[in-house]
């Protein structure tokens, strides 16, 4: 039984409404309700607050072990149902459409495909996750917008699922943006050529840079689990090559996403430079 679950549980049967509940907490009903269908969890610092309010203990809320509640958070946090709810909830609410339509659409479209298999476990993980946390990691930054998000959950659907860019059933400035972060076949071009084309065009459109760095910053947080050594430093080297300018062009072009920019250089840095000094053999 998850915490929300419990809550409402405890609620009701003190015979609490979410209004009078809320009022004891000091929130708004609003949060009460999404802790109640799993959209939010309440924070650590809240729990006791809670427990007293609902004449219960912290222990029946989070589980007899504290590992418990660590892995309701984790499931609760990166789980593809509810990042895939709370995106849809965001999209709801503020009448994204085109984000609304991109969670349903590449859902479908990339049932079935798994990302790569990690080297120290047995676990299969949805290819659909990738693009959910890049969506709800743009979000938690502070992007909202709609044409945004759409062209983050959409990003790997014309390359990983056969659909051409103009099949998309969504604004033309979206379908570029997708059709700029698909990779195609070199075209009489070296790969070295075609990598600098690639990133070259991708530079020049907003919404595909910000969507490849959110992209690169989510792989490099992960690609430890299932890369080779030499995978690992080919992927370094290109993220230095390509990856900190593209950083670089859009502080420079496009100033409202310098937050972003800021957080996203700090956490490929931390991760690239540790990944450097263990594959030279330095601890």
């Amino acid at each position: 039984m998850t915490i929300g679950e419990k809550i409402s549980n405890r609620r009701r049967a003190l015979g609490l409404t979410q209004e009078a509940f809320a009022e004891a907490l000091d929130i708004s009903p609003q949060a009460v309700s999404r802790w109640e269908n799993g959209w939010n969890l309440p924070d650590m610092d809240r729990i006791g607050q809670i427990a007293d309010v609902l004449k219960t203990n912290v222990s029946y809320l989070i589980g007899n072990e504290p590992e418990e509640y660590e892995w309701e958070l984790r499931e609760q946090l990166f789980s593809e149902e509810h990042m895939f709810t709370r995106l849809k909830t965001i999209a709801e609410l503020n009448g994204m459409t085109e984000t609304y339509k991109a969670l349903y659409y590449m859902r479908d479209k990339h049932s079935g495909q798994f990302r790569k298999e990690l080297k120290f476990s047995a676990a299969r993980i949805p290819y659909i996750i990738h693009p959910l946390m890049m969506a709800c990691h743009a979000q938690s930054m502070g992007i909202n917008d709609d044409a945004m998000i759409a062209v983050i959950l959409l990003h790997d659907v014309c390359e990983d699922c056969g659909v051409a860019p103009e099949e998309l059933p969504f604004s033309e400035d979206i379908a570029e943006s997708v059709r700029l972060l698909t990779k195609t076949e070199h075209r009489g071009l070296s790969k070295e050529e075609y990598t600098e084309a690639y990133y070259k065009a991708i530079g020049k459109n907003k919404m595909a840079a910000v969507a490849k760095i959110l992209d690169r910053c989510n792989n490099i947080s992960t690609m430890a689990q299932s890369f080779d050594n030499r995978k690992l430093s080919g992927y370094i080297t290109e993220t230095e090559q390509y990856i900190y300018p593209l950083l670089t062009k859009i502080k420079r072009s496009w100033p409202e996403y310098n937050n972003t920019v800021f957080l996203v250089r700090y956490q490929m840095l931390a991760v690239i430079e540790s990944l450097k000094n263990m594959l030279s053999g330095n601890t």
